[in-house]
């Protein structure tokens, strides 16, 4: 490919909406455009890059024994409502009418489409059954960033698995997960596969691949001691005893603290730790039920693990109205003395304080010398809150690390959540119908691209991993109007591309040192260049993009030079 010929504009400055640094460096590097929020447009060089990604992915999932195919991006609403996702979504999912006035939805994944597909297999001799695609997806992010990372119009590889039990869901997760780590290991990524909450897509078990990059939006944790992972809504904290009840301590008594309704407000105003405080959160449970969650005050509740906990996909925090209706108080002064009419679910950090301060359930007031257990009794005590850099690994007792990440793959054992909604089941040899038991296996394929970018790169630009390097070597003519020199990097090029290498020929007439930090930006892994010391020596300058270690070749064993080069990148 020649440079002069194709389409491959760079930029020199950052584009002014972009915050992450794979967005910058891959609009900058020309691989992709924005159209409008959450919209982008591949460029070919970013096209490249995308399909060698779906390839690697493709191979992996073959190897796994998945078959592929491919369902209709658009889905009937029907399918959503009888999984009872339609309303879980909300605007997260994009719909509109069809002239019949028929309403449908672009799909944000396809559970539902594949479990209404899968429904003619009806014998357990024809499971396992594993099927995949890789197609574009649509969501209405509410807030599209971070370029590809978090998109509205994305790219993503969807399997599914079904089979007779859950040992056989077992062994079809298994492999996927192990598919998984492979193809990552090919891509040249770093990776850690970490516990995760299965969320709206249900289920029991999940995992998800986060890969560790300075622009992630998610954090995990992980112990650098026996390698426990888990992103921070499944992340488990430390169950602390419940704190032996001190006689000597006070009985609990109402005091006025004006205008403190914070944490930070109530600390101050009673010269006291937001340790020592407890916080008396008012959820709505799907509009059945209201309960109030107790977390100490330095603590955040998990709302994933509260929804675990209570068996719903969806808690919000109350409003106004049913909290002052739950409490006689306004809001920041609901405490759990007293509380009635409510389920109080304790944090087992909440349990183990051996006095706290709470909100007295009326205006400008607060209580102390409140014990847990002799003051208020919860009826749950459990694992209710985020995990933080003070509790310790819950496997092996070693210390927690936080860590930034993208999110590039996730994988889920769903059960029977969608099969047994839409009657999705099989016959056994005894006569019995049961549903079938699925898992589901999610790659974000634009994610690949980003997280390469974000994970191999410096301050000149794109570092590419071989495997998804949209060339594997640029020669750069530095002087493209010299007959001499173009002359020399047409004969580099044709025997590189003789030998079976994908090679872009920069043959623009450019100032040397544009042409050189274009060859930096865009980051292919081998750089020939035709320069001074072809001029001086009548050899070829190699460098290797990422360590910058440079060699010299006669041209009639460049590409010699370069495959033996290539083979010290490959992926094991």
């Amino acid at each position: 490919m020649r440079w002069s010929h194709y389409f491959l504009p760079t930029l020199r400055e950052d584009p002014k909406d972009a915050e992450a640094i794979s967005h910058k460096l891959m609009a900058r590097a020309g691989l992709i455009r924005r159209l409008g929020a959450g919209a982008y447009t591949y460029l070919p060089l970013g096209l490249r890059v995308l399909h060698k990604a779906a390839a690697i992915v493709r191979e992996e999932m073959n190897r796994a024994g998945a078959q592929e195919l491919l369902m209709p991006a658009m889905q009937p609403v029907e399918l959503w409502k009888q999984t009872g996702r339609y309303n879980l979504l909300g605007d997260v999912l994009i719909k509109f009418k069809d002239r019949t006035g028929k309403e449908v939805a672009l799909g944000p994944t396809h559970e539902e489409v594949v479990t209404d597909l899968l429904k003619e297999i009806r014998s357990y001799k024809q499971l396992p059954m594993t099927v995949y695609q890789i197609q574009t997806k649509f969501r209405d992010e509410p807030r599209a960033r971070f370029g590809v990372i978090r998109s509205k119009e994305f790219l993503m590889k969807d399997a599914y698995s079904f089979d007779v039990d859950v040992e056989g869901l077992n062994r079809s997760y298994q492999a996927m997960f192990e598919a998984y780590q492979r193809l990552f290991r090919r891509l040249g990524l770093q990776v850690l596969a970490c516990e995760a909450d299965p969320g709206m897509m249900g289920g029991d078990v999940s995992h998800e691949f986060m890969a560790p990059a300075a622009s992630g939006e998610d954090r995990v944790v992980q112990c650098a001691g026996c390698g426990y992972a888990a992103n921070l809504e499944a992340a488990k904290s430390q169950l602390l005893p419940v704190a032996p009840t001190a006689a000597a301590i006070a009985p609990a008594e109402t005091v006025k603290t004006p205008g403190a309704h914070t944490v930070e407000q109530v600390s101050a105003f009673l010269k006291v730790t937001p340790q020592q405080i407890i916080k008396t959160l008012l959820y709505d449970v799907e509009g059945k039920e209201t309960v109030a969650v107790l977390v100490r005050g330095d603590h955040e509740v998990n709302e994933a693990k509260l929804c675990r906990l209570l068996g719903t996909p969806q808690v919000r925090l109350a409003g106004p109205q049913t909290i002052e209706r739950v409490s006689a108080a306004p809001v920041g002064f609901t405490g759990p003395v007293g509380l009635k009419g409510v389920r109080l679910l304790a944090d087992s950090a909440v349990t183990a304080m051996p006095e706290a301060v709470v909100g007295a359930n009326q205006a400008e007031a607060h209580m102390t010398h409140v014990v847990p257990g002799r003051d208020f009794k919860p009826a749950i005590v459990a694992d209710l809150r985020v995990v933080t850099e003070q509790d310790r690994c819950p496997k092996c007792g070693g210390a927690l690390q936080f860590v930034r990440t993208i999110e590039i793959g996730h994988v889920f054992k769903l059960g029977t959540k969608y099969t047994q909604a839409l009657k999705a089941e099989i016959q056994h040899p005894s006569g019995a119908v049961t549903p079938m038991i699925m898992g589901c296996y999610g790659i974000g394929i634009n994610r690949i691209v980003a997280t390469a970018v974000e994970q191999h790169h410096d301050a000149q630009g794109i570092c590419w991993p071989l495997a998804l390097a949209p060339f594997q070597v640029v020669v750069t003519v530095m002087e493209a109007d010299n007959p001499a020199f173009l002359a020399a990097g047409e004969a580099a090029y044709q025997q590189l591309t003789a030998a079976g290498l994908e090679v872009l020929l920069d043959d623009r007439e450019q100032s040397p040192g544009s042409k050189l930090k274009d060859a930096d930006l865009i980051g292919i892994p081998v750089q020939v260049v035709v320069g001074k010391i072809w001029q001086a020596e009548q050899q070829l300058e190699i460098v290797l993009r990422a360590t910058k270690i440079k060699h010299k070749t006669p041209p009639s064993s460049v590409a010699d030079a370069i495959q033996k080069l290539l083979d010290t990148l490959r992926t094991p």
